[in-house]
This record gives structure tokens, sequence and C-alpha cells, in this order.
């Protein structure tokens, strides 16, 4: 780690993960550590931090947004009636759920409280930059042959802010994270999904952009 520690403000102030994430560490130290990060102030209302969990060696790394309410209070991503049909899909798609990382970009809930509902609300960029550390440091260690970013917010953090979902789903696209290779899909975050009036329509947009990058993978 840098000189900062966990006990400074510094890293919260200064809106960054850096110092909180280890060296050389394995998946299982990164979510040890990830545990006490107060790199952005997030970490203040939500209950845990949710890493990404699943395949070590997978060729196929998810990303979301970040943990919903559900994921905030179980500790681990994609537990909810989203990620339920995200698993469907993935199988539709003809991609082994088992086989596959999922992690968000951002790692706390992030919400406004009405009542005693905790209702989502999307992180900013700046916070988007200061867990993207953790999710290099993901990716460093999966090194996996194809990314689906899952969701606006997600493709943000991949990509830059001028992404686009409703532009720039469905293809093959060149990532920084994977060298630059055109081994990167977005496509619409599961949730939305959920939301929509036209559910069966949105729902096989969804797998067919699941199937672009199961093709990738059928390829590499």
């Amino acid at each position: 780690m840098s000189g900062r520690t966990p006990e400074t403000d510094e890293p919260e102030a200064a809106y960054t993960a850096e110092p909180y994430v280890p060296v050389d560490a394995d998946l299982q130290a990164l979510r040890r550590a990830a545990a006490d990060c107060h790199g952005c102030p997030l970490h203040r209302a939500a209950n845990r931090t949710v890493f990404g969990e699943g395949d070590a060696d997978a060729r196929l790394v998810l990303v979301g947004e970040q943990p919903g309410d559900q994921e905030d209070r179980q500790g681990k991503p994609f537990v909810g009636p989203a990620g339920k049909l995200l698993d469907r899909a993935l199988a539709e798609a003809g991609i082994d759920p088992a086989e596959t990382y999922t992690t968000n970009a951002v790692k706390h809930f992030k919400f406004e409280q009405r009542g005693k509902r905790r209702i989502h609300k999307p992180p900013s960029l700046r916070e988007m930059g200061a867990c993207r550390p953790w999710l290099d440091a993901e990716l460093s260690l999966i090194d996996p042959e194809v990314i689906v970013a899952l969701g606006a917010t997600a493709g943000k953090a991949l990509l830059g802010s001028e992404f686009r979902v409703t532009k720039q789903r469905g293809m093959a696209l060149p990532c920084p994270c994977l060298d630059g290779e055109e081994r990167l899909v977005a496509t619409i975050h599961p949730s939305a999904v959920l939301r929509a009036d036209d559910r069966e329509a949105v729902y096989e947009g969804l797998v067919a952009d699941l199937r672009v990058a199961a093709d990738l993978l059928g390829s590499a």
C-alpha cells in the first residue's frame, strides 16, 4: 500500500480507493481489504462493501453498476431479482453463469432513504473513479477474454463518460483494460428489464447482446 492508511481521512477526501488496494494480492486478499475501504463517502451509509464473486479463472467478466438493496444486505453481487434474470439470460445466450465472474463498477450501495425504503441513486463519475482501482485489480487478476458491461454506468466506468449504451450496445467494442482489443460488449442492466413495460421484448434484446459476447468467447 501507499504511505496513506485507512485510519487517515486523506483517501476519502481525495476520492480514491488506491491506498486500500494491496499489492500482489489474490482475489480473496482483495476482498478482505475492500471490506475496510473508505476511499469515498459511500461507505458511510452502506452496510458493507460488496466485492465481486465467481470463477477466478473466468473467461467472461460481467460488470454491473453498484450493489442494490439486497446485495448490500447479503454482501454478494446480483443476488436480487435482477441477478436471477441475468442468470436466465446468460443461459439462453449459451453462457454458463457458473463460469463467469460478476462484479460492479462501484462496491458500495448509493441510495436515498424514503421512509423504510432505500431508493437506488446512480453513482457519480467521481465515485466511479474512486472505486476504479478495485475493478482494475479484479480484471488484472482474472485476465478475462471478454467483458460485458451491464448498463450505462458500467460502460462509462470502463470506456469513459462519452459512452452511451443506447448507441453502443450489442457490438464488440475496444476496451483499454483489454489492451484495446474489441472484446467488450455493452448491454442494458438486467434491472432495466424488470422496469420495462414490454419486458419480453427488452429481455430478448438483453439475450441478443449476450449472444454477441458468447460468439466472442467461441472465437477466442
